[in-house]
């Protein structure tokens, strides 16, 4: 028995991305450049260029890092269902390096777009790959069950609604989120959970046969974990405003993830009836707490992160056990890699965190308060960005606790909303739609190795060797 490909995906995906590309060479060409135009007008551009190599000593570490964690880390942490390993760490590949390029361009005329041009630092690449990391994350909802096509419009639309309501939270409401936990993962979370409640299948409501994993590609994710672990200290720091900050954000981070990893391994074999550890917590409740961290990462105390971690890590743990299952059955939200409990309950948690921090702890204590962290400008002379809560002069505690809670509401509404137009524009019938006896088959969009593994058998056969449970992460 032969699989059934889709002859529509020999047409729409190299067109596609031909197209994209002939788009991104133009605007690139157009106006994209490193000389900053208005140097012109000083007799040296001595200050452009000393930027450029800050640039290259204080980032690019972090950037190198951030590059491990989107193409290694999160390529592996996917590629844990046994016929889908190619389509986990290939379709992130693609859809990583499109989100990128579509997130320069986006960012660059929203925010850097003058004297006709917009001026290519390393920051803004690293921007981009912030920005990109959403689409990877919301992706992640609907693994499996969606063509590339479809993750592309995904991408294309998540994009610019991610600048968007980065841009209000942060001109606006002023949130403190150094490593994106708001702004990244609590918008990826809950775009991603919009766009697969609008693709629900209820031919889904119990487990795909296709939905197996085997103990080598729960090794491989597992391994990906540990990337994402190892480097995401450097995520949370990279964008603190002083080095005292970004030191402070490196060691909570790690405190975090080492005391949720720890809260990991109990919960899990507290969870099971027969004490045994179960690898879908190992694979997201170890990095729940760097998640959670992110948002204070710069302010908080080290017991604040261990708590935080602890909290974060334990909520994810119960999310796969026991709030999975009720969305799939009664919200209709078939979250695929348990999104939200990796990524939107830390996050919740994280900025409840961060509100009782600004409202309860000794800000001063560690030699930069929330004040000054709040309105660092970086330019002598720079007036005062004013909000809808006030400006510097009328700054409180109370009132930096409700941006807090403000930009949270707003990210939940903006990217929920989001999600759901998104699902709606993927079920249009002009996209390659893969049939629900193709999900989860990486032969439909590779060409599969006969002695792989992973060669396509009927649902029949599956069926007959189906050894191990559906795997989360």
């Amino acid at each position: 028995m032969s699989i059934a490909f889709l002859p529509s995906l020999r047409c729409q995906l190299p067109v596609l991305l031909f197209l994209l590309q002939g788009a991104f060479i133009a605007v690139f060409n157009l106006f994209f450049t490193f000389e900053d135009p208005s140097t012109h007008f000083d007799t040296s551009n001595a200050t452009t260029t000393a930027e450029g190599l800050d640039d290259l000593e204080n980032i690019f570490p972090f950037f190198k890092d951030v590059h491990i964690m989107l193409f290694a880390g999160l390529g592996l942490m996917l590629s844990f269902l046994k016929l889908y390993g190619f389509g986990g760490i290939a379709v992130n590949f693609l859809i990583a390096n499109f989100a990128i390029q579509w997130s320069m361009v986006v960012q660059g005329f929203f925010y850097h777009f003058r004297h006709g041009v917009i001026v290519l630092k390393l920051r803004n690449v690293l921007e981009a790959e912030f920005a990109g990391v959403t689409a990877l994350i919301s992706a992640g909802a609907v693994l499996g069950r969606t063509s590339p096509v479809q993750l592309l419009l995904l991408t294309a639309v998540e994009i610019p609604l991610f600048v968007v309501n980065d841009w209000l939270i942060n001109e606006y409401f002023h949130i403190i989120d150094v490593g994106g936990t708001v702004a990244i993962h609590i918008f990826s979370c809950y775009f991603g959970l919009g766009v697969a409640q609008i693709l629900y299948r209820p031919s889904l409501r119990k487990r795909h046969l296709k939905e197996v994993t085997t103990s080598n590609t729960d090794l491989l994710s597992l391994l990906g974990t540990i990337f994402l672990w190892i480097f995401w200290p450097s995520f949370n720091s990279v964008l603190a405003k002083t080095r005292e900050a970004q030191h402070r954000a490196i060691v909570n981070t790690f405190l975090a993830l080492s005391s949720g990893t720890i809260t990991t391994f109990a919960m899990s074999s507290l969870i099971d009836k027969q004490g045994r550890l179960s690898l879908v917590h190992l694979q997201n409740a170890s990095l729940a707490g760097g998640v959670a961290v992110g948002v204070s990462a710069d302010l908080i105390s080290p017991g604040g992160a261990f708590t935080i971690g602890c909290l974060a890590s334990i909520s994810c743990s119960l999310g796969f056990q026991y709030l999975s299952p009720f969305l799939a059955k009664k919200i209709k939200v078939q979250d695929q890699c348990g999104i939200h409990n990796l990524h939107g309950l830390p996050g919740i948690i994280g900025t409840v965190g961060s509100i009782v921090v600004i409202l309860l702890g000794p800000v001063d204590t560690f030699g930069l308060s929330l004040h000054e962290t709040l309105y660092h400008d970086g330019l002598e002379g720079q007036q005062p960005t004013l909000g809808l809560f006030g400006n510097r002069e009328t700054w409180t505690a109370q009132r930096q606790a409700l941006h807090q809670a403000a930009a949270l509401g707003v990210t939940f509404g903006v990217s929920l909303f989001g999600g759901y137009i998104t699902g709606l524009l993927m079920r249009f019938p002009c996209f390659v739609h893969p049939s629900k006896d193709d999900f989860f088959d990486d032969q439909l969009y590779f060409q599969v190795p006969e002695d792989s593994g992973t060669k396509w058998i009927s649902n029949e056969e599956l069926q007959k060797h189906l050894l191990v449970p559906l795997k989360h992460i």
